[in-house]
């Protein structure tokens, strides 16, 4: 399996048609990524490019709608899902970006057909992950059609996802009753980072009905995992387990990170996107502080490889770090990066970059370099490869051996979407 390449990059100038251009040249794979605005503009046409390419060969491998491609498997094929698994949505999300920047009609048919392939969704209350499953196929589906039937399916979404909020505690249920990796510590109310990704739904319902409840348990969860969640040095627990007589903290613990002590990269970059989505839909000062600050502790971190695709949890292998799930060091010979946290981090800074005035412009900056990273081929795929999706390198759950270092279907998603709100900064 091709592993990133992690040697330094170095930096040359020189003069091209009378126009100074920085080029970054990686000695071991002489890929060639400029700098300038033309060259960006450039950058986000090949990626959709590719991207275009290798969903044409997905979507005519197979046209099932009961299965969602989701990651590779031990074979390097396509592995699929049914309309239960939390990554469905993701699928149709990117064929609407595709469409949305091609303007093709053939990605719009495929985007409905998808999008509508989920309609069941809206009533599932077993998880958390209704904003991953529905706000990405179906709210993206309103946003560029209008179709007053994706707003009633969004609706009821809202409603299934509430169903899970307890007053006491002041947040949504994510998972159903699990134990932790000890095997001993019982988690009856656990409430993981990646749920702020949902409130982006709620806020929705109620800006679209009038109806205050949405917004309100969206805000209330918010700033109870702010609470809880987020460290005094900004970085943030994977899963917080809670007492529902009390509200009472039981467990800071993780379930897909390094330790319960770590910070799991991608747990970090659901932090930064959702409380810059809270922000602009509070306009709260508290959550622009705590994305900005998640963000610094992302940016600045020692431990963060010098091409910006980071590592899957900041402190692996790292001293205090007590792994209690079977970690075996030696049996991958490196450490793996997970692209998918890249990508989520990128298209977040983008929006965060807007709320901050001239200081966002470091925060642009960095993103602006991580999506040259990514577009690099160490990171994205050659059309034809990659069990068809775009990009390569990510993790799913490093603890429980499942998807490490492959491709995975929302790695995609918060890369095309993260092209988007770039081109339409610079627009």
């Amino acid at each position: 399996m091709q592993r990133p390449c992690h040697k330094k990059l170095t930096m040359t100038a020189m003069k091209r048609n009378g126009i100074l251009s920085a080029i970054l040249l990686v000695a071991t794979t002489g890929i060639i990524a400029f700098i300038d605005k033309k060259d960006e503009k450039n950058l986000v046409e090949h990626s959709f490019d590719v991207a275009e390419k290798q969903y044409r060969k997905m979507l005519d491998q197979k046209n099932d709608l009961t299965l969602y491609p989701r990651t590779s498997d031990s074979s390097g094929n396509t592995k699929y899902v049914g309309i239960s698994d939390w990554t469905g949505g993701f699928w149709a999300g990117n064929l609407w970006y595709v469409y949305e920047y091609t303007h093709d009609s053939a990605w719009k048919t495929a985007a409905i057909k998808w999008t509508e392939s989920l309609e069941q969704n809206q009533f599932n209350t077993n998880h958390h992950d209704l904003g991953f499953m529905m706000y990405c196929s179906y709210g993206n589906a309103y946003r560029i059609t209008h179709n007053e039937k994706y707003k009633d399916v969004l609706l009821q979404s809202a409603k299934s996802l509430i169903s899970r909020y307890n007053p006491t505690v002041g947040c949504i249920k994510s998972w159903n009753y699990r134990k932790s990796w000890d095997g001993k510590t019982e988690w009856h109310y656990p409430v993981i980072i990646d749920n702020l990704m949902n409130l982006e739904l709620l806020f929705f319902a109620s800006k679209v009905t009038g109806d205050p409840i949405y917004k309100n348990i969206a805000i209330r969860h918010a700033e109870t995992t702010l609470k809880n969640h987020i460290r005094a040095d900004y970085s943030s627990y994977h899963v917080v387990n809670y007492d529902t007589t009390d509200g009472k903290v039981l467990n800071l613990q993780t379930c897909q990170g390094f330790a319960d002590n770590s910070t799991w990269a991608r747990g970090e970059a659901w932090g930064i996107y959702g409380y810059t989505m809270i922000y602009r839909e509070t306009g709260d000062k508290r959550f622009l502080t705590t994305a900005k600050k998640m963000a610094d502790y992302y940016m600045d971190n020692q431990n963060l490889p010098e091409d910006k695709i980071p590592y899957w949890d900041f402190n692996v292998d790292q001293k205090g770090y007590n792994p209690q799930w079977n970690y075996q060091p030696t049996k991958i010979s490196y450490k793996v990066r997970d692209v998918s946290a890249a990508a989520v981090v990128c298209s977040a800074l983008f929006e965060l970059s807007g709320y901050l005035g001239e200081e966002g412009r470091k925060y642009k900056d960095f993103a602006i370099s991580s999506m040259k990273t990514i577009s690099t081929s160490n990171y994205m795929a050659t059309p034809g490869s990659n069990a068809f999706f775009l990009l390569k390198h990510s993790v799913g759950s490093f603890p429980h051996n499942a998807e490490i270092d492959v491709p995975i279907v929302y790695a995609d998603y918060y890369y095309l979407e993260a092209l988007l709100r770039y081109k339409k900064m610079e627009n």
